[in-house]
C-alpha cells in the first residue's frame, strides 16, 4: 500500500499534478490551496466547496501533516505552550507558541536532533537523526495557526530557533519560508520570519546571494576562536574569521541588519573582556547584539549570569556603539526556551 501523501509537503504545481492525475480541472488546486493555508482546514472533509467525490478520493490517498500531538505543556504564567509531535517514522520534535502582548510567535524545529553539538544545548546534546521534511516544518505552524484562529488571534512571528540547524536542512527550511510567505497562500511577511544558524558559512553566502527578505541571526557566543571552539564545535571548521566575513557579506548583499545571538554564561563568556571583544568584534556593523542569559539544559553544567553581569556586559557593548536587548526568557519552567528543545522521549526511555 502506498504511503499517503502530505499535502504539505507539496508545492502548487505538484498539487496541481496530482489533482490532474485524479481527473479533476487544474481550478481544484486553488481551492484545496486556499483550503490549506487560508481556511486552516484540518481535514478534508472540511473542504467542502469540493464534490464529494473529490474528498472521499484525497481522504484515501493523501493527509493534512503527518505528525501526531504526544504531549503539551503550559508554562506556570499561561503564555507560553509547547507540543511534542511524534512523527510517523518514531522521531519526536518540539514546538513553542510565546504569546506577547501584540505577538503571537512560534518557535519551529527543521530537523529531528541536530549535528552541531553546541555543548550547552539540549538538541545538540541529543544528536541528530535527520532533517525535517518541507510539510513536517509547515504543518508545525498550520497547527498553531489553526488552534490561534479558534479565539481570534493569529500567527505574527516566527523562528526558525526550534530543533536543528535550518541552514543544514537549506532546501527545506527556505522552500517551507517560501511556502509560508506565499501572498496567495499563508501569507506572512518574509520579515515576520527570523532564520538562526549557528555559522554554516557557505550556506550563508548563499543566503545573502539568493537576497532574501527573511531576517538572520548567528548564534556567535563568544568573540575568540578559543573561547568559541569550546562551545561550538562547529567553529573549527568555520572560525570567527570565515563567520565574520560572511557576515559581512550578507550585510554588503542584502543592506539588512544581522543579529547576533549571545547566551550568557556565568563566569565564562559574561565578563568585561568578553564583551569588549565583541564590542571590537562588531562595532560599526550594521548589527544588533540579542542577549539571552543561559537557559539550564541537563547536559551542561553552566549558569545563567545574575541582573547585575547582564547590564555591567550590556553597557560595555554600548561603549562601542552596539545596541543590544535582553531577550524577554519564557517558558524556561518547561523546558521551551532558547537551547531547551529535545526529544522528551530520551530522558524517559
Amino acid at each position: 500500500m502506498n504511503k499517503p501523501t502530505n499535502l504539505y509537503d507539496l508545492n502548487y504545481d505538484e498539487l496541481t499534478n496530482l489533482l490532474h492525475n485524479l481527473g479533476e480541472p487544474s481550478f481544484r488546486a486553488r481551492q484545496v490551496w486556499n483550503w490549506l493555508y487560508r481556511h486552516l482546514a484540518g481535514s478534508v472533509d472540511e473542504m467542502t466547496n469540493l464534490p464529494q467525490s473529490l474528498r472521499e478520493k484525497l481522504a484515501g490517498q493523501t493527509t493534512l501533516g503527518t505528525a501526531v500531538i504526544a504531549s503539551q505543556q503550559f508554562s506556570s504564567d499561561d503564555q507560553t505552550k509547547k507540543l511534542l509531535f511524534r512523527l510517523p517514522d518514531g522521531q519526536y520534535i518540539e514546538t513553542v507558541l510565546m504569546r506577547y502582548e501584540k505577538r503571537r510567535t512560534l518557535c519551529i524545529s527543521t530537523q529531528a536532533g541536530c549535528a552541531m553539538g553546541c555543548v550547552f544545548c539540549a538538541t545538540g546534546q541529543m544528536g541528530f537523526f535527520r532533517n525535517l521534511s518541507v510539510g513536517e516544518i509547515v504543518a508545525q505552524v498550520i497547527h498553531f495557526a489553526r488552534e490561534l484562529a479558534q479565539t481570534g488571534e493569529h500567527v505574527t512571528n516566527i523562528v526558525m530557533m526550534g530543533m536543528g540547524e535550518p541552514l543544514h536542512n537549506y532546501e527545506a527550511t527556505l522552500t517551507a519560508v517560501d511556502r509560508l510567505t506565499d501572498n496567495e497562500g499563508f501569507n506572512l511577511g518574509a520579515r515576520k520570519i527570523t532564520i538562526s544558524t549557528v555559522g554554516l558559512v557557505p550556506a550563508m553566502r548563499r543566503y545573502a546571494d539568493e537576497q532574501r527578505q527573511t531576517p538572520l541571526a548567528v548564534s556567535l557566543h563568544a568573540a575568540t576562536d578559543e573561547e568559541r571552539d569550546k562551545l561550538i564545535p562547529i567553529n573549527r571548521k568555520w572560525p570567527i574569521a570565515e563567520l565574520m566575513a560572511a557576515c559581512h557579506y550578507y550585510i554588503e548583499k542584502t543592506g539588512r541588519r544581522l543579529t547576533f545571538e549571545w547566551a550568557l554564561i556565568n563566569g565564562e563568556n559574561d565578563t568585561i573582556e568578553q564583551a569588549q571583544k565583541l564590542g571590537q568584534l562588531v562595532q560599526g556593523m550594521l548589527c544588533h547584539v540579542n542577549l539571552i542569559p543561559l537557559n539550564p539544559t541537563q547536559g551542561y553544567g553552566g549558569a545563567p549570569s545574575s541582573r547585575e553581569r547582564v547590564e555591567a556586559f550590556q553597557a560595555e557593548l554600548a561603549r562601542y556603539g552596539v545596541s543590544s536587548t535582553v531577550r524577554v526568557r519564557r517558558g524556561i519552567d518547561i523546558q521551551a526556551g532558547c537551547g531547551q528543545l529535545r526529544d522528551r522521549t530520551v530522558d524517559s526511555g
